[in-house]
């Protein structure tokens, strides 16, 4: 059994319920568990490893529970950096249209590494887009996944309204409702794996209530339940699809989803900007949990999401980057300085405190994901998901709460971070050196993407 000993940690962060922080301490990992952590005197070797924590912070791995991989090949795109949802999706589709399997594999590749440099070992992706021909993208984004060695839980995503169906997207990279519930129950039967701990998980995501019929959202929803699988969807991203709802369904987009059976715990949404108290509400009593996506609400300016708000009333929130081509980024400690900083613009400085957004992006997304009792804090039995910050760098001079300073101070790469019990970081660089030389050709392939669609 394999046993490794961090000790003299400045601070671990356990990001637990009950907030533990312990100074001077040491946490023990045996195989892929955490097998204790404490205070002063340190357990007894014999040990594999003894790594240092002195001038570091312990976190638990972040948990990011919405994005887009693939639309890292389409970051700062001229012409799209400007524009409202609707116009944006209309105008990238024309280049997003051009993806393959090799764009898939390589972007993954590119946005796992990214947001392992973060901090996070967790991560879901939205895939929704198939152009013609090629239907199995999701098991390309495994196999990258299973490369860089993050813990992975993909949702089978859908679009089968067309443009000239009353959709937003060109007609070659919808399927038919068919295909997706064919698509999806192979995903499931083939990958998804509800064992403690797992590397993979599949979840199934109709795009959203403009990208789907009323009875594919049902048909999905009745396959997820079957196979006990969660349900995602972005909803209530803005007001333009407020007044979607409004004019084609007569109600809402959350009482629409209510109408369709999907308030219910196994289902997260991805934004849910603009809710009223009553959904918010109803949003809690079911159990849906919701992915607050900070970046990408501002650069396309949806709005504020009303996470105090929601939190309060006791609805279950963790943090996502989103896609690239609305964030630019897939650093998840970055986005929990984004969502501190967001709710003190509308709620006040009181509103959220550094630690409760290392929470939601932390135990939060372990619990919107139901892993609540494998990853999200530090604690015995939990899944050895480590992540290590340097406070000898530069951006925290002078800090004297290390905790708080991870967002305060800004915070952007991680020193050391482990998944699985197998450290996968190790000062500030990759510990398998080969995965940098994808970064060439992912900027080769994102040059010819974009130039594609002028």
């Amino acid at each position: 059994m394999a046993r490794v000993l961090f000790k003299d940690v400045d601070v671990i962060a356990t990001l637990d319920a009950q907030g533990r922080e312990l100074a001077g301490g040491w946490v023990l990992v045996e195989e892929n568990r955490i097998a204790a952590l404490g205070q002063g005197k340190v357990p007894k070797g014999p040990f594999d490893e003894i790594i240092s924590g002195q001038d570091k912070v312990i976190i638990p791995g972040l948990v990011n529970t919405h994005h887009h991989f693939y639309q890292t090949l389409f970051r700062a795109v001229p012409g799209a950096q400007d524009k409202q949802l609707f116009d944006w999706l209309v105008f990238l589709y024309e280049r997003w249209r051009g993806i393959d399997e090799e764009a898939v594999y390589v972007s993954t590749i590119v946005a796992c590494m990214e947001l392992l440099l973060s901090g996070c070992t967790t991560t879901t992706d939205h895939l929704y887009l198939f152009p013609r021909g090629h239907r199995e993208l999701i098991d390309v984004e495994i196999e990258a996944a299973q490369e860089v060695g993050i813990r992975f839980h993909p949702t089978r995503g859908s679009m089968s309204l067309s443009r000239d169906q009353g959709g937003l997207p060109p007609a070659d990279v919808v399927q038919t409702e068919e295909e997706i519930l064919e698509d999806s129950e192979r995903l499931i039967r083939k990958y998804h794996d509800p064992a403690f701990g797992a590397m993979v998980r599949i979840a199934l995501a109709p795009c959203s209530p403009f990208s789907v019929t009323p009875r594919l959202m049902k048909e999905t929803a009745a396959l997820a339940r079957r196979h006990n699988v969660l349900l995602h969807t972005h909803l209530a991203e803005t007001l333009d699809e407020e007044q979607f709802c409004l004019e084609k369904f007569g109600v809402r987009p959350v009482e629409y989803l209510e109408k369709l059976g999907w308030l219910e715990s196994d289902v997260w949404l991805a934004h849910v900007v603009h809710v009223n108290t009553q959904d918010i509400e109803k949003l809690a009593r079911a159990g849906v949990g919701v992915a607050h996506c900070p970046s990408s609400n501002m650069l396309l300016g949806s709005g504020i999401a009303p996470i105090p708000e929601m939190l309060k009333a006791g609805v279950k929130v963790g943090l996502a980057v989103d896609g690239s081509a609305s964030n630019d980024s897939s650093n998840m400690v970055r986005e929990a300085r984004q969502a501190m900083l967001l709710s003190r613009v509308k709620y006040g400085a009181e509103a959220m405190p550094a630690r409760t957004a290392l929470r939601m992006a932390s135990l939060g997304g372990a619990q919107v994901l139901h892993r609540q009792a494998e990853l999200g804090s530090i604690e015995v039995g939990k899944c050895a998901d480590l992540v290590m910050f340097d406070l000898g760098e530069l951006a925290f001079s002078g800090a004297a709460d290390p905790v708080a300073a991870l967002l305060h101070c800004a915070a952007q790469y991680a020193d050391f971070v482990m998944v699985n019990g197998k450290i996968v970081v190790r000062g500030g660089r990759f510990v398998d050196e080969s995965l940098y030389r994808h970064m060439c050709r992912h900027r080769e392939i994102a040059a010819k993407l974009v130039g594609a669609g002028v």
